[in-house]
């Protein structure tokens, strides 16, 4: 059975029933993000990560159904709960990584900054024309040297006269070719401030990132900074110190904690189908002890996963939400993710390292997300920190 043929219902929806404990309008996200993803996406997604092909022609499809910003309230954008924005993230990432990434660069780093930290004027010329997906937007905070590090910003912007002047690198920025603004992070004489920065700017060159072997069907890059001038209001007053862009990343983080589980779910799918049709010494595979076990662990994780994410959305939307807990959450979520896709991969057999399947192609996009937003080791030591009182970064 190829990709697009697996069904458009989970085979988990019957055996875990997560609609059971959700609200229905945290359903009615769930299932808009789950058709989108199905119909739009899922058919073209193996041809466009071989041929290196972000689809573009969505955004538009996407701004559509609300995804753009959604948590945000008003602004044009849907003010959803918390809850509902993971299980869309989820529903997203069942079909690939990238276009989870997409709606997070766009509504969980751009927007959020602008919403958290602009002023109004910037909130309402730049959000509705966002939300709608009328003009992109990208993060630029990581440096090619920085990495986890982001303390160790070389980005600089100096005052001069009624105007900023920005100098630097940032890499590893998704949508930057596209995007018609960037958020950018640069150290000033006051620490690390925020600005935004249209795209058309002299000075201002994005670069797509080529030979990647993971993140394939969307686009990161690397953004040169020569003498970028902009006027002294492109800078967002409410953004100090690197609290500024860390309020941004765990809203982006707590996408994943949600999104990683639907490239798990994905990949259970895709073992569990196989299970049944695939035979060896005259029977289906799924009928022996060892491949039942695997799937009964693997099922395991990725119920303990999603019920972890849904206690830190609860978290989130009751405003109580202890930050420790979304490194707890995206920690666990990619590591037993990719987890549940290497052993998935076991139950396909050989066939399930071609795109006749999706477990290869989830399993190293996986590699990616375990990087970006934070590494395995960052989130060790944060909740380290949490539980000793204890600064190991040092």
């Amino acid at each position: 059975m190829s990709t697009a043929e697996f069904p458009e219902v989970s085979v988990m929806d019957e055996v875990f029933d997560l609609h059971a404990i959700l609200q229905p309008d945290e359903i009615e996200w769930a299932m808009k993000a789950r058709t989108f993803a199905q119909t739009h996406i899922r058919p073209v997604i193996e041809d466009d990560f071989d041929k290196k092909y972000f689809r573009k022609e969505l955004i538009p499809l996407i701004a559509e159904q609300g995804f753009l910003g959604m948590h945000l309230k008003g602004y044009g954008c849907a003010g959803a709960s918390a809850v509902s924005y993971g299980l869309v993230c989820l529903e997203t990432e069942a079909v690939d990584s990238g276009w989870r990434t997409f709606i997070s660069v766009m509504g969980s780093l751009a927007m959020s900054a602008i919403y958290k930290y602009g002023t109004e004027e910037q909130k309402n010329y730049w959000l509705p024309q966002m939300a709608k997906g009328e003009k992109l937007g990208c993060f630029g905070l990581t440096e090619p040297q920085g990495g986890s590090d982001p303390a160790n910003m070389l980005t600089t912007a100096t005052r001069v006269g009624e105007t900023w002047v920005i100098n630097g690198a940032k890499r590893w920025i998704g949508l930057a070719t596209l995007a018609d603004l960037a958020i950018i992070w640069a150290m000033t004489d006051e620490g690390v401030r925020g600005f935004i920065v249209p795209t058309d700017t002299p000075g201002f060159t994005a670069t797509a990132i080529d030979g990647k072997l993971s993140m394939r069907a969307s686009i990161q890059c690397e953004i040169e900074l020569d003498n970028v001038t902009v006027p002294a209001d492109a800078i967002l007053p409410g953004a100090k110190g690197l609290s500024g862009p860390f309020g941004c990343l765990n809203e982006a983080r707590y996408g994943i904690i949600w999104g990683a589980m639907g490239a798990a779910r994905a990949c259970l799918d895709a073992a569990i189908i196989r299970s049944k049709e695939r035979e060896v010494f005259g029977k289906p595979i799924g009928s022996f002890q060892l491949t039942q076990a695997k799937l009964a662990d693997m099922t395991l994780e990725y119920e303990k996963g999603v019920l972890l994410a849904l206690h830190i959305g609860r978290q989130k939307d009751a405003g109580t939400l202890n930050l420790a807990q979304i490194s707890v959450g995206k920690l666990n979520s990619v590591r037993e993710a990719l987890k549940i896709a290497r052993e998935a991969r076991t139950i396909l057999g050989g066939d399930g390292i071609t795109g006749e399947f999706p477990v290869m192609r989830h399993m190293a996009n996986l590699e990616s997300v375990r990087t970006y937003e934070g590494t395995d080791e960052i989130h060790q030591l944060v909740v380290g920190r949490a539980l000793t009182g204890l600064n190991a970064f040092s």
